[in-house]
């Protein structure tokens, strides 16, 4: 499957490690300006940089907090300066962090829902003023098949992820008539550091469940959202892409 984004940048947010690194280099391949963002990692984001130091011209690297509306103000000022327009918006930014509702810290659900959904909402707002301008654009969300099933643990994460899908479906209809496509690619167990801290029993346990008796990999995740940030996906708008290994 061969996609081709020349002449088209793409923002993809948590863009320098898991899924989100394998989508940004998934996106230089295939010829686009990409602006990969993260928040505190800095070593990942130099090793991300030093791996790709072939596509140098056309990778950009931006630090910042999601969370924080006055930052993604400036990182979008920041990129119509250098960029004017842009295209594609892949939101792969996100945390989780768990615990039973009885005992969970009233930070740590404040955390997890302020980036995961209120970081959707500060990065959609934004980014659909400059795409109404074009009258095209392309966002796309990783959310969770956690949203739809919920697990022990995790409230606060599958709260949050709900909230993204249910976000996408009411945009997509507000900037479908300016050619806005809004869609969310839900990946499963998907074989990354942000799964790596489970024990292994738990681990074991997650892979029984999977019909096709493994996880998943970064790059199982890519294909799925380049095809929704292509030209050719130009009537899917406000649906759910699974990635699931069949869950």
């Amino acid at each position: 499957m061969e996609f081709d984004f020349t002449g088209q940048t793409a923002l993809v947010t948590g863009g320098t490690r898991g899924i989100g690194r394998a989508i940004s280099e998934a996106f230089l391949k295939a010829g686009a300006k990409v602006v990969a963002t993260y928040r505190s990692n800095d070593e990942e984001a130099e090793n991300f940089k030093r791996a790709n130091a072939g596509h140098a011209d056309c990778l950009d690297i931006h630090k910042f907090d999601v969370t924080d509306y006055e930052a993604v103000e400036k990182f979008y000022k920041d990129i119509e300066a250098k960029y004017e327009n842009f295209q594609i918006l892949v939101i792969s930014s996100g945390i989780r962090s768990d615990s039973i509702v009885g005992m969970m810290k009233a930070e740590d659900w404040n955390r997890v829902i302020d980036t995961n959904l209120t970081g959707t909402f500060n990065l959609s707002k934004l980014a659909v003023q400059s795409m109404m301008r074009q009258r095209y654009g392309r966002i796309i969300t990783l959310t969770s098949p956690i949203g739809k099933f919920g697990f022990a643990g995790q409230a606060n994460y599958s709260a949050s992820k709900a909230g993204q899908v249910a976000f996408m479906r009411s945009l997509s209809k507000e900037v479908a008539s300016r050619k806005i496509t809004v869609n969310c690619v839900s990946p499963g167990f998907i074989d990354t550091d942000f799964i790596g801290d489970l024990p292994e029993e738990q681990r074991k346990s997650y892979k029984d469940q999977i019909p096709l008796k493994r996880f998943g990999t970064p790059e199982d995740v890519t294909y799925p959202v380049l095809f929704l940030a292509s030209k050719e996906s130009s009537y899917i708008t406000g649906s759910v892409l699974e990635v699931t290994g069949g869950l």
